[in-house]
């Protein structure tokens, strides 16, 4: 049988085994649901990507999870595109994704991919009891957007995190974003979604939505060079162009296969 190709590519990075993996599975139509998660749960990466072609530049795009679908994803994103630039359709230089969040539009210049995701500034909160339990040390404030948004003092606070995901899962968001003002990049941050079964994640695109706009006051700048402080690490370059965050980052093809559903 002929099987449904897959891609894994490490996005936000320039060689293998660094930035942040997820499999890419395009299709002609879609899948069942049921089937995608099931694929997602067997890969067991914090993402994976099903694309299907539908005119020239454009395709539909879904994410999900190991545990469930969700509506924006930045790193499953830049590893579609770099699989549409290199494999599924190298003629352009310009895609189109229509997806649960709206059109996202990636473009290529030479290796660097930039993404165009819509801004998601996050409101001042109280601090949740369970996020400082569950991060092991209270932020200096905490905003809430699609994610909490927890910023520290220093990015050594970032690095020294203590995780407790039993008390995030209990948090009435759907991740965790800690931040901190850099000393070799403009800030730092760490992801965490242990609710939709990522504890960590290694570089989070989507994250940047709404690090970008937090940032943007506080540092009063528009463009950013970010590092995510987890165990694969990974660079992105961002820019605030008010409704919209542009997110940049390299990939890297690891491997090629196919999947067998019988």
């Amino acid at each position: 049988m002929p099987g449904i190709p897959i891609y894994q590519v490490d996005a936000f990075a320039s060689e293998p085994f660094k930035g942040n993996p997820a499999a890419v599975v395009p299709l002609t139509e879609w899948l069942p649901d049921n089937v995608m998660q099931q694929i997602a749960a067997e890969n067991n990466l914090s993402e994976t990507a099903f694309v299907v072609h539908r005119q020239k530049e454009e395709y539909e795009l879904r994410w999900f999870t190991p545990k469930t679908e969700i509506d924006l994803c930045g790193h499953a994103t830049l590893a579609t595109a770099f699989v549409v630039f290199n494999y599924l359709n190298p003629s352009i230089a310009v895609v189109k994704f229509h997806t649960k969040s709206g059109m996202l539009t990636v473009t290529k210049e030479n290796s660097l991919l930039t993404m165009t995701f819509p801004s998601r500034e996050g409101t001042a909160c109280d601090v949740p009891e369970a996020l400082v339990k569950g991060l092991g040390k209270k932020p200096k404030e905490v905003f809430l957007a699609r994610d909490y948004l927890a910023v520290f003092e220093t990015e050594e606070d970032i690095r020294r995190l203590e995780i407790n995901v039993e008390e995030l899962k209990k948090l009435d968001a759907f991740g965790v974003i800690a931040t901190a003002k850099g000393k070799e990049a403009d800030f730092v941050s760490r992801f965490f979604a242990p609710k939709a079964g990522i504890h960590e994640d290694p570089v989070t695109g989507s994250a940047h939505c709404t690090l970008v706009p937090y940032w943007k006051k506080i540092l009063e700048k528009k463009e950013f060079v970010a590092l995510q402080l987890s165990e694969r690490g990974g660079k992105l370059f961002c820019k605030d162009e008010g409704e919209q965050v542009k997110i940049s980052g390299e990939a890297v093809v690891y491997l090629e296969g196919k999947i067998y559903i019988r």
